[in-house]
């Protein structure tokens, strides 16, 4: 995210907007810059600076103490939106997270196309901008993410990877500090063209068990997977409509839509649900769900059998709607090649 606590300060104060706002303590307390707009990073200020010494930089800045919980629940959001594409999520902290996306069919499997619409997911659903960074391991998409702020998609392509890394300021590089960048500094490495001269042997012996891995990113090489704190317990897409909808016809068809593309995600995941959620919100934005769960494991025919029992249970072709959504949950991971059995499903009990 783009100056996280900062902008969700300017998004729910609005005369914050256009100014250099910092989050953290009072401008004559021992407190520190906890984030800073782009309007204050222009004198200088950064995370972890004094909060008496960015005052002395920009006297005009506004200081306001920090809202956790309400940087707390914006995380939780964009989360929920990055589940949607990746098979894993590792965070990194409130607003940053890795994101493995080599099993997902969005998009055809374009890790880009899949960037630019959860880029889009977040701006409609927080309003609030995000940088991706787009690259075929960990090290270089992180990298990446930092190229194009605010607001940016920066991609390293396989083919461009040792070529970025051999002009990378060796400062740049992620898991290197100010302490570990003076003492290479100090034997020649100034970018990674010179880490890369270093034997791995060399760079053990100066920087220990650190060394093998200064070797491997020097040649832009990172093994390390994407490991997500928890499994994937659902997936779910919705939609908000331009106009509010009364036709149940065009609401079916809206979430047969939704349908495959979650169907498609999950199968490209190895993974297949039990209980099928739809979600209606009307025009008056009160929100129902729907859901029913099945003995056995759900098809896309059989969700699509499901969705208009279940919208019969709503108001829907009553009440004017602005928002459908569908979610599969109750996962278990499945053999992509086992045979999928046929459901023989009872319906009777969803009335």
């Amino acid at each position: 995210m783009d100056a996280f606590f900062a902008s969700v300060e300017q998004r729910d104060q609005p005369q914050y907007k256009g100014k250099p706002l910092i989050v953290g303590g009072q401008p004559n307390s021992r407190g520190v810059v906890a984030a800073c707009s782009y309007e204050a990073r222009k004198f200088g200020i950064h995370s972890a600076m004094s909060c008496s010494r960015a005052y002395r930089l920009c006297p005009q800045a506004i200081f306001v103490p920090p809202r956790f919980e309400a940087y707390r629940e914006v995380s939780h959001k964009i989360r929920e939106i990055f589940w949607r594409y990746a098979s894993d999520v590792e965070p990194l902290s409130l607003d940053e997270a890795y994101l493995d996306v080599t099993y997902t069919a969005d998009f055809d499997g374009s890790a880009t196309l899949i960037a630019k619409a959860i880029k889009r997911d977040i701006v409609a659903e927080t309003n609030l901008t995000a940088s991706a960074g787009v690259s075929y391991n960990k090290f270089l998409a992180k990298i990446a993410s930092d190229m194009d702020k605010p607001n940016g998609l920066y991609v390293i392509k396989p083919e461009q990877g040792q070529a970025f890394v051999a002009e990378l300021a060796i400062g740049k590089f992620h898991g290197i500090g100010p302490a570990t960048e003076a003492k290479m500094k100090k034997i020649g490495i100034e970018k990674g063209r010179d880490l890369r001269l270093k034997s791995a042997q060399e760079l053990t012996e100066k920087f220990g068990k650190s060394g093998h891995y200064y070797y491997n990113i020097a040649r832009a090489i990172d093994q390390r997977p994407v490991r997500s704190q928890r499994q994937r317990k659902s997936l779910g897409k919705e939609t908000t409509f331009a106009e509010d909808i009364v036709s149940t016809a065009l609401l079916i068809s809206t979430l047969e839509a939704l349908a495959e593309t979650v169907v498609n995600t999950l199968q490209s995941q190895q993974l297949k649900g039990r209980t099928l959620t739809v979600k209606v919100k009307y025009a008056n934005f009160q929100q129902v769900t729907r859901a029913h769960t099945v003995e056995h494991q759900l098809d896309l025919p059989t969700v699509k059998h499901l969705i208009p029992l279940l919208l019969a249970r709503t108001e829907v072709g009553h009440k004017p709607v602005r928002l459908v959504g569908l979610t599969i949950s109750g996962f278990e991971h499945v053999n992509s090649k086992q045979q999928q059995s046929q459901l023989d499903l009872q319906l009777s009990d969803l009335f």
